[in-house]
């Protein structure tokens, strides 16, 4: 499933490059180590200075490398980290011997993270394989504990286990299963793996102990968690960054640490379905940051169901990845203010359509849709075969993001069928909405410099409205994402269009770090303006803008492509962009220009 040795990283990372496609992390699974063996790395297929060299490379222009860890520490007397873990007693008793497993290195113990020694040897072992090789991120995979075997288990005297054939995942310790009290064998049954079996099936046995006398029964379900603060709190000291950390395993309070993805997911049609509810669900439980592996882990996927996904592996995925990821890119800033936002108040950032529309009951069940924030809808395709896509248009104006001059107008809230040819995602923005994006790019480093567009939504036809959106911006790699002198900038934005006259102003908190930046806005679009006509008396800060100046006003007629006529009259619904802008983003601004008289027609 991995890269087998360092030049297949670097082929694909000069891959994506050719294709034009946005990358910016390397996710090295477990080849890199020497014998699936944490905190190592494999000689011959990861030769140290090639990888230190290529590492140099990647970072200089913004890219992150970033490798999995599994908890399970390989049983061996000539490895260093279980040596030191071994004297530091960090490991999950039974028994008052450390309790075997067996993982991908074969056996195994797994440390206790309740144990405050286990979290300052975890901390040990994370900064000398920092200083080993430079990662950005840490994966933390297989800790809900996963473990290959059932039960009291021993190292077999007569074989080699695991023998180096077949699927590494059979368990070949000698083991015996643990029935004699009431936590290993309470009165019911989980449905584990689909199977009605014992509570510690393929896991930690439930009367293994942890710290203090805790028994596995009891923490068994904030394993990984609190892996994940242990990880959260060793790479603070490690780097004084923000940390980096993906776990599969989260409980209630992990969004504060890590983010998470799904797992194991399917390389199919209903798997590309579950990820959008599993996304959803997981920022209502207050992980905000969360994904599901691309086209699926296994078995090998279809070209049409990575089309509907996102990479380069077939010239037409390419052209679909370039569309989606391409526009993710561009909205970087709308994304990055919707993770302060979780950060701050508990919001999703991904969140269902009922979130944005409580009172319209037909979105309450549906799950084939998302919002990204209050005001940015998803309708992906999710069938094979299809080429168009049936998505439910709650009330309102939306507008296309992939061509603007298009709108949807849903009076009580309604069905369209969208065309979803294979290159395209349906992507609309709902009316009110100013989003502030950039030009995007091929990494989020350069994405994150270019010049600013505000686009401005109101109801179509609109003689009378008002629209807002927000922008935060910080240094990215900045331990606590807040508001604090000189490392972060927020701002307001707010439109009104009354009596034939749009305007448009901001309003900036902490403005040195924009400031120093030297971010701009370049271009402003505002969408669904009432009226006929060129617009015209254009004002920047109070100030009319002449002929000679760079700034340019033009404007444009959108179409309606929903049938369902009000009234049988639409009015009529302009596009208008300013260009040419210079407007510092930490600065204050006011903007104004008259529309032509509305017209029904």
């Amino acid at each position: 499933m991995g890269y087998h040795n360092l030049s297949v990283v670097e082929d694909v990372v000069e891959n994506y490059k050719k294709a034009q496609i946005p990358l910016d992390v390397i996710w090295n699974d477990d080849d890199h180590m020497d014998g699936h063996k944490d905190f190592t790395l494999n000689p011959n297929n990861y030769p140290r200075p090639k990888l230190l060299a290529f590492l140099k490379k990647i970072h200089s222009i913004g890219m992150k490398y970033i490798v999995i860890i599994d908890p399970g520490i390989g049983v061996n007397s000539s490895y260093g980290v279980y040596q030191r873990g071994i004297v530091n007693d960090v490991f999950i008793k039974y028994q008052g011997e450390p309790y075997l497993a067996q993982v991908w290195p074969g056996a195994v113990n797994f440390p206790d993270f309740l144990n405050p020694k286990t979290v300052e040897w975890w901390g040990d072992e994370i900064r000398r394989f920092h200083e080993l090789v430079p990662v950005d991120g840490l994966w933390i995979d297989m800790n809900e504990a996963s473990n290959f075997c059932s039960g009291l288990c021993k190292i077999p005297k007569d074989k080699q286990c695991p023998s180096g054939t077949g699927p590494g995942w059979v368990c070949c310790l000698d083991c015996k299963n643990i029935t004699k009290t009431r936590w290993d064998d309470p009165p019911y049954k989980i449905n584990a793996s689909g199977l009605q079996v014992p509570i510690g099936y393929k896991t930690i046995a439930t009367s293994a102990v942890h710290y203090n006398g805790v028994l596995e029964y009891d923490a068994h379900s904030i394993y990984g968690f609190s892996q994940a603060i242990a990880t959260h709190k060793a790479l603070q000291g490690v780097e004084g960054k923000r940390p980096f950390i993906l776990s599969r395993s989260t409980y209630v309070g992990s969004g504060k640490y890590a983010a998470h993805w799904t797992g194991d997911n399917q390389g199919t049609w209903e798997d590309l379905k579950y990820s959008i509810s599993t996304m959803i669900n997981f920022g209502i439980f207050g992980v905000p940051m969360v994904g599901s592996d691309i086209c699926g882990f296994y078995p090998a996927p279809t070209e049409e169901l990575c089309n509907r996904q996102e990479l380069y592996q077939w010239d037409s995925v390419a052209q679909s990845a370039r569309n989606a990821l391409g526009m993710r890119y561009k909205i970087l800033p709308y994304l990055y203010t919707l993770n302060y936002e979780a950060h701050t108040t508990g919001a999703p950032i991904a969140r269902p359509l009922f979130f944005s529309f409580p009172d319209y009951s037909e979105c309450y069940g549906l799950s084939t849709q998302f919002l990204l924030g209050s005001s940015l809808m998803i309708s992906p395709v999710l069938e094979q075969g299809k080429s168009q896509v049936k998505a439910l248009f709650p009330p309102g104006s939306w507008y296309s993001m992939f061509n603007m001059t298009q709108i949807i107008t849903s009076e009580g809230g309604q069905y369209v069928n969208l065309d979803a040819p294979l290159h395209v995602v349906n992507v609309h923005l709902y009316q009110n909405s100013i989003l502030p994006m950039q030009q995007g790019g091929l990494i989020s480093k350069e994405a994150r410099m270019t010049p600013f567009t505000l686009l401005v939504t109101f109801p179509a036809g609109a003689s009378d409205g008002k629209a807002a959106g927000k922008l935060f911006l910080d240094d990215d790699e900045l331990q606590e994402m807040k508001l604090a002198s000189g490392s972060a900038t927020y701002v307001d934005f707010y439109a009104t269009v009354s009596q034939g006259t749009v305007k448009l102003w901001s309003e900036v908190q902490e403005s040195k770090f924009a400031l120093d930046k030297g971010w701009k806005i370049g271009k402003v679009t505002v969408l669904g303006l009432g009226g006929s006509g060129a617009p015209s008396s254009l004002e920047v800060e109070g100030e009319p803008v002449t002929g000679a100046s760079n700034i340019k006003l033009s404007s444009l007629e959108q179409k309606y492509i929903t049938n369902s006529e009000v009234g049988d009259e639409k009015k009529r619904s302009m596009m208008v962009e300013v260009g040419g802008l210079e407007i510092p983003v930490g600065k204050n601004f006011t903007m104004s220009w008259k529309m032509g008289s509305a017209v029904e027609h």
